[in-house]
């Protein structure tokens, strides 16, 4: 195709307008421009292709022969490119809404929530990707994170979901009279460390404690840990709020606390993402209560 002698598209678009209104201040309304945009517009148009196009019949106007012609193959062609565009909106919109985030936020937060998702959006397909790894959006097919920081370690822009206190516990059988007085006595006990991560060191650097030898670190899915630790197989750093119901029955200890330190944040694909994923990030939102910030 020949681009250079097609005439200008907002020319063919004008009149294609005023043939279906037989109104320069209809197709002005309808392009959302002024009668006079639509009126200078077409007479450009007429004199690309060196015919005459309309003509004034009263308040309105009349197509001539050429007109007629050139306004039938621009209704197909546009009309042809208009169903083109809603296909592909219409695949896009049906293309799930996939999600990555931690095995463990996963089995403890988000899907236990997910019902009322689907009840309230039955035609947005969910798929979840529970991995410890941090994902690259850009660089695969997810559509949003829900990832895990600490305050003063995230950008200022940054989208928070729900703020956690955050603990070391154990199991009673793993401690027994050995509760550690001081971070730098975990040093021995076997760490459980979700696959993908590195909690451990970090919560010893952000302790300030010297790691003269490797701590013992047994790593595994997220979802699996609570069920090691509570069998004794040893110490892990998690959310309070999740395993409260543990603490008060003596089935877990609490070592080391940090009060409101974790975040758990969103992070999108695209700053203007699809409708599914903005009613998805919307209903992730109205799962905390507003003023609240805490994993409950």
């Amino acid at each position: 195709m020949n681009w250079l002698k097609l005439p200008p598209l907002h020319a063919l678009r004008a009149f294609s307008a005023l043939a279906e209104q037989r109104s320069y201040v209809r197709a002005g309304q309808e392009l959302n421009v002024t009668h006079a945009a639509v009126i200078q517009q077409v007479k450009a148009l007429e004199a690309h292709v060196g015919h005459k196009l309309v003509t004034r019949s009263g308040r309105g106007v009349e197509l001539t022969p050429e007109g007629r012609a050139l306004a039938d193959d621009l209704a197909a062609g546009f009309g042809l490119i208009q169903r083109g565009v809603q296909r592909l909106r219409s695949e896009t919109k049906a293309r799930p809404v996939q999600v990555t985030t931690s095995p463990a936020f996963a089995v403890k937060w988000l899907m236990p929530r997910l019902s009322s998702f689907h009840q309230a959006n039955p035609d947005i397909t969910l798929m979840l990707n529970p991995t410890g790894q941090i994902v690259r959006l850009e660089d695969s097919d997810l559509d949003v994170a829900i990832r895990y920081g600490y305050f003063g370690e995230l950008p200022q822009d940054a989208d928070i979901l729900i703020e956690t206190d955050l603990v070391v516990v154990a199991a009673p059988q793993l401690v027994r009279d050995e509760k550690p007085e001081h971070p730098k006595d975990l040093l021995d006990f076997p760490w459980l460390q979700e696959l993908g991560t590195n909690e451990v060191a970090d919560w010893f650097r952000r302790r300030d404690v010297r790691i003269d030898r490797p701590p013992m670190i047994s790593h595994m899915p997220g979802n699996l840990i609570m069920d090691a630790v509570a069998a004794g197989d040893g110490v892990t750093y998690t959310c309070r709020q999740w395993i409260e119901r543990e603490l008060s029955a003596g089935e877990l200890v609490e070592l080391f606390a940090d009060e409101r330190c974790g975040v758990f944040h969103i992070v999108q694909a695209e700053k203007d993402p699809r409708e599914p994923v903005r009613r998805f990030v919307n209903w992730l939102r109205r799962q905390v209560p507003q003023g609240s910030g805490s994993v409950r």
